[in-house]
């Protein structure tokens, strides 16, 4: 009859190092260098045994990740099966070996594989060490990444908080300082419209002739009607002055006045002289 395998259950335990560092034991009654490891106890998981048992041996508390797969082989006539996951250890141990353990040491995957005792033990970490290492270093990658991003996380949350007090500050605008403008672009002048004069009337030579008036045929002027034009030029010098001009517009007034003031004493000069001629012919 076959007897019932014994179950077990332990880690392959890294140390974040450069480079990774494997975790093996040795065993106090043997003398032998294996890979921690024990006997699930009852009602216990071989997740929860590995754990504990990698505590115990190592002295050190692990974080359990991914299955690594399982080892079975032969002890004390009965088969043994020993399911191993991959664990990182922390920084320092929080508790003493336990008594089936003399020491524990901290070794190089090539070194690892060089150290253990038993052969299957050392068939079994060659193929899933890589594996454990591999996995090991993506996970590292990816913590730096999350610690990347919860630190640039943090500085934006510092940034937004530092923003209102940056905006509250009153903002001091410097004085500007006019600038005197160059002396060709500064002064304007602005000239007054030009406003044309009136022309001035002077007298050209055809003002000094009198007009010609004509006059019916000639009739003898006797002394009586010499004396009557001559008391007559009185009365004709008044009539030809004529009553007050007209009113005019200021503007014009200054050359309707010398032009008046010229033709009057001519046109009485030339009818006097006309007179006096006729009377010393007819006499």
């Amino acid at each position: 009859m076959a007897r019932t395998p014994v179950l077990a259950a332990g880690g392959i335990v890294l140390r974040r190092e450069s480079p990774p560092r494997i975790a093996v034991v040795r065993l106090r009654k043997r003398n032998e260098w294996v890979l921690p490891k024990g006997k699930l106890d009852d009602g216990e998981t071989p997740r929860a045994a590995a754990e504990r048992e990698v505590l115990e041996e190592t002295g050190h508390a692990v974080d359990v990740h991914e299955f690594l797969g399982t080892l079975v082989y032969e002890s004390g006539g009965r088969s043994k099966v020993v399911h191993y996951w991959r664990m990182d250890a922390g920084g320092r141990p929080v508790r003493e070996l336990m008594s089936d353990i003399r020491e524990v040491d901290w070794l190089p995957l090539e070194q690892a594989l060089e150290r253990l005792s038993r052969s299957y033990e050392r068939t079994f970490l060659e193929n899933v060490g890589p594996i454990a290492l591999q996995s090991a270093a993506l996970a590292e990658r990816e913590r730096r990444a999350r610690l990347r991003a919860v630190a640039a996380e943090r500085r934006k949350s510092r940034l937004a908080a530092q923003a209102p007090a940056a905006e509250g500050t009153p903002v001091v605008d410097t004085p500007m300082v006019a600038q005197a403008p160059e002396a060709a672009e500064a002064v304007e002048v602005v000239h007054p419209p030009m406003v044309e004069e009136a022309p001035v009337a002077t007298e050209s030579p055809a003002d000094a002739e009198a007009p010609v008036v004509a006059h019916g045929p000639e009739t003898p002027v006797t002394a009586s009607q010499e004396s009557a034009a001559d008391a007559g030029d009185g009365i004709e010098s008044e009539q030809a002055a004529g009553p007050a001009a007209p009113a005019t517009s200021p503007s014009f007034a200054p050359e309707i006045a010398p032009i008046g003031a010229a033709v009057q004493p001519i046109l009485r000069k030339n009818l006097l002289d006309r007179v006096r001629d006729w009377l010393r012919r007819a006499a």
